[in-house]
């Protein structure tokens, strides 16, 4: 392949990781918690743990399969993360949060598709307050430890590690640990189990740039290597 060629060739492979990594990932999120609720009968408890048993087995394969190719990332959270390490360039982690929003809004709505739901919808399913986007903060800050941490430390186990993790983050956090902006802004679009008002989106994503904060925070107390930031 022509030199000039393969840099734009390797960024478009990273870029469709990104996208179909995330596409999945709603697909993945939005499918299980429409299944579950179909067949819980009523029952949330049940729901919830299908919806976080698939969510957290889905990570570990997409993390498995993709990660050697773009970092697995499927969050703009952890891209400004990498982005702040210097990591990963300007340019390719403004593509990487673009294909990873668009990519979970089309995940969303092949959901819808294959459920014979309404495509375009949107979310009223109410998600708001102080302990919920305490919820988010705690949230996000634990899944960048988990990432950056596992990454430095236990670097083949991350996506079991990121598995597990966002699994049980599903019980013991209040929000249910969206702690992602590309997710919650995906999910915003979908009036089902998984969903999030559009208008509870900004106080979550908020909350989980306040999570970056205080994981960079924790991250340079554990790792002094990870140097210091100014961004949100």
């Amino acid at each position: 392949m022509n030199k000039n060629i393969t840099p734009i060739y390797n960024d478009l492979q990273k870029l469709g990781s990104e996208f179909f990594g995330t596409f999945m990932l709603l697909l993945i999120i939005i499918g299980s918690g429409i299944m579950g609720n179909n067949l819980a009968s009523g029952n949330i408890a049940i729901a919830l743990l299908s919806n976080a048993i698939a969510t957290g087995t889905g990570l570990y394969f997409l993390i498995s399969i993709f990660g050697s190719i773009s970092g697995a990332h499927f969050n703009p959270i952890v891209t400004v993360f990498f982005q702040t390490q210097k990591d990963i360039p300007n340019r390719l982690a403004y593509g990487y949060i673009g294909v990873q929003i668009l990519g979970g809004l089309l995940g969303v709505w092949f959901s819808h598709f294959i459920f014979e739901l309404p495509v375009f919808q949107f979310s009223t399913h109410v998600r708001t307050g102080f302990p919920q986007w305490a919820s988010e903060i705690l949230a996000t800050t634990g899944l960048l430890l988990t990432i950056v941490l596992g990454t430095r430390h236990a670097g083949n186990q991350v996506p079991v590690l990121v598995g597990s993790y966002i699994t049980a983050a599903y019980w013991f956090t209040s929000s249910t640990s969206f702690a992602n902006p590309a997710v919650t802004i995906a999910r915003s679009f979908s009036d089902t189990f998984a969903g999030i008002r559009p208008e509870d989106v900004i106080h979550f994503i908020l909350a989980q740039s306040i999570g970056l904060g205080l994981g960079i925070f924790l991250l340079r107390f554990f790792e002094p290597k990870v140097k210091e930031t100014n961004r949100p």
